[in-house]
């Protein structure tokens, strides 16, 4: 079976997409900590980051960095790493910037997920 990741890169669930290439697929998270919580998750579907394929491990890799530096720019904020992947069995890595924010709850409405997509969206 699919994972939610999965359905996100096949166009099955909607997401705020902000990049893409051959081997990976980033989003805004639906459940942010903060505005512009992205996910960067490689399209093999792998459970643990540390079982992808090494080809994939470093696309997934060279993307979170290409879209941390983007992000930074963009947000004007340091932008936080994490690998968690206890949410989904679908390896990926969490960006999400520094701000007075940080870590409490956020509800974001449709208007400002698309609003935070536009600025961030990658091409």
């Amino acid at each position: 079976m699919s994972s939610v990741f999965t359905k996100i890169i096949n166009g099955e669930i909607p997401c705020y997409k902000i990049y893409e290439d051959d081997k990976t697929f980033v989003f805004l998270d639906n459940n942010p900590v903060v505005k512009g919580h992205t996910l960067v998750v490689p399209k093999n579907e792998v459970d643990k980051i540390y079982d992808l394929p090494d080809e994939d491990y470093r696309a997934l890799m060279d993307t979170a960095k290409k879209i941390s530096k983007h992000m930074e720019e963009k947000l004007n904020a340091r932008i936080f790493w994490k690998v968690i992947g206890v949410e989904v069995p679908h390896a990926h890595i969490h960006l999400t910037p520094q701000d007075e924010n940080y870590g409490k709850p956020l509800s974001l409405t449709p208007d400002e997920f698309e609003e935070i997509r536009e600025k961030l969206c990658y091409n």
